[in-house]
């Protein structure tokens, strides 16, 4: 039986109102990033700039911190650091999404918001139907929705999802992620002069072609942008296996470079490049803002293995998002930096010049803490290595002599350590964002980011070199933003 709208929204602030205090009551409670107030949450969702704000909304089962069906959460703000919740934005109260308001995007159109989003369906066997669906809204708050504006094409499984839309050359185009009958992972495309009739272009790319090889049995959450003249396809391929540093996570998210020619459709690209190394990091979705800037937000989590359990979850709550970044397309990559508007949040600046390491360590009582924002910046390097131990079981270190960058942390089991790596020339600079229970490393002004969630109550930061390093550091603690 498909529950309305209001009553699903009722059952849900009623959910909201039972344990919030369980919920506000765990030190891991993040204070700049965006949680849900009880529950899951999962992909960003239909970020969009629209009348002079920030509209970001989020996968979110409020009934429980395992996937199931979706809502659709929603948060808004004027200068991209401090947010308001909205209400609902979308419920699985209809035929087409009554198992879930999967992900999908969201566009202007003369003054209005188009939201598209897959609705997932199952029968009693648990056989999968998928719909891409429309939803329109005059003030950014309430959404009618529209119902389905695409059915699943001959060729294809349910695994058919996650629209994301853009306009070019006077015309709407659609970019989906799909799985073929012979399950390989694509990224299709589909074209509309209306918004609500779809034409079927064809693949753009996809496991099998473009000399990918076998590569991944299905592609999520596509994103196709072009950033100072290059066009740059985001996605999620799913089950490619590892490869020496490459591909540890469960689920991988990365993107393509090179030229699309949307008429015929194709695109021309070179190899799959990693968005981010850590272990925390999928799904992620950008928006343009009215200054021309690709910003980007991702969810701060994957896959999970079965037995591993976040301690989160013992209070009701798993996931958040990542700050947001800014793109740039310099020098043959896609770099990712913190959002200007984040250094609005710093305060008790403490900065030190010329500090010389060496290997018998050396700390700063100040600038301890377990929320903060660190810059490091080399001047001098004379060593082998660096390491920077955050608290009791997080490390960040840079071995020069073989030119590997490692991130390592405590297993969420809390039992063994667990690293991911990453091929570097040479180090210059580090910004490290902590809050609490998650960690996002910028390297070289965003030619890496590693980004993961840390249970470590541990507030000691300690620096260590085989060698002698000099390097100016500043730090700040962050404002807390979250009333949630």
């Amino acid at each position: 039986m498909i529950q309305s709208s209001s009553e699903l929204q009722k059952k849900v602030y009623r959910r909201v109102a039972d344990i919030k205090q369980v919920v506000a009551s765990d030190p891991y409670r993040l204070h700049y990033h965006l949680m849900p107030p009880v529950g899951l949450l999962n992909d960003p969702n239909g970020f969009v700039f629209y009348k002079g704000e920030y509209h970001v909304f989020y996968q979110w089962n409020p009934f429980e911190t395992a996937h199931g069906a979706k809502f659709w959460g929603h948060y808004i703000s004027d200068d991209l650091v401090r947010w308001e919740e909205a209400s609902i934005a979308l419920a699985p109260d209809s035929w087409f999404d009554k198992d879930g308001c999967y992900s999908g995007s969201t566009i202007v159109h003369e003054d209005k918001m188009y939201v598209f989003y897959t609705g997932n369906v199952k029968d009693d066997e648990g056989n999968r139907k998928s719909y891409q669906c429309l939803a329109v809204s005059e003030d950014g708050l309430t959404f009618e929705k529209k119902g389905p504006v695409i059915e699943v094409p001959k060729g294809y499984t349910a695994h058919f999802r996650d629209p994301k839309v853009f306009y070019q050359d006077k015309k709407w185009y659609m970019v989906l992620g799909a799985q073929t009958e012979a399950e390989k992972g694509e990224a299709v495309l589909y074209s509309s002069s209306d918004l609500e009739s779809w034409n079927f272009r064809g693949t753009l790319t996809g496991s099998g072609q473009h000399g990918l090889g076998d590569f991944g049995y299905m592609w999520e959450c596509p994103d196709l942008l072009e950033v100072n003249g290059k066009d740059i396809l985001l996605v999620c391929p799913q089950g490619i296996p590892a490869r020496g540093f490459e591909f540890q996570n469960i689920f991988q998210s990365g993107y393509f470079a090179g030229k699309v020619n949307l008429e015929k459709p194709t695109f021309d690209h070179g190899e799959f490049v990693e968005l981010d190394r850590g272990f925390d990091f999928y799904a992620p979705q950008t928006t343009m803002d009215d200054n021309g800037r690709y910003l980007l937000f991702g969810w701060m989590g994957n896959a999970e293995e079965e037995d591993i359990i976040q301690p989160t979850i013992r209070n009701e709550w798993i996931h958040a998002l990542t700050i947001p970044r800014e793109l740039e397309w310099k020098d043959g990559a896609l770099l990712q930096r913190p959002a200007l508007e984040l250094k609005n949040l710093r305060e008790n600046e403490i900065s030190y010049s010329d500090i010389i390491l060496g290997s018998q360590g050396k700390s700063f009582q100040v600038i301890n803490g377990l929320v903060y924002e660190l810059l490091i910046e080399i001047k001098e390097w004379n060593a082998k290595n660096l390491l920077i131990q955050l608290g009791s079981s997080t490390s960040i270190m840079f071995d020069q002599t073989t030119q590997v960058f490692s991130f390592e942390r405590v297993n969420f089991n809390g039992k063994e350590l667990e690293q991911r790596h990453y091929s570097l020339d040479e180090l210059h600079t580090l910004q490290i964002f902590k809050d609490t229970s998650s960690v996002e490393v910028f390297v070289n002004d965003g030619e890496a980011v590693f980004t993961s969630r840390i249970f470590d109550r541990g507030q000691e930061i300690v620096f260590k070199a085989d060698g002698r390093i000099a390097l100016n550091m500043s730090k700040w603690d962050i404002k807390r933003i979250t009333s949630y």
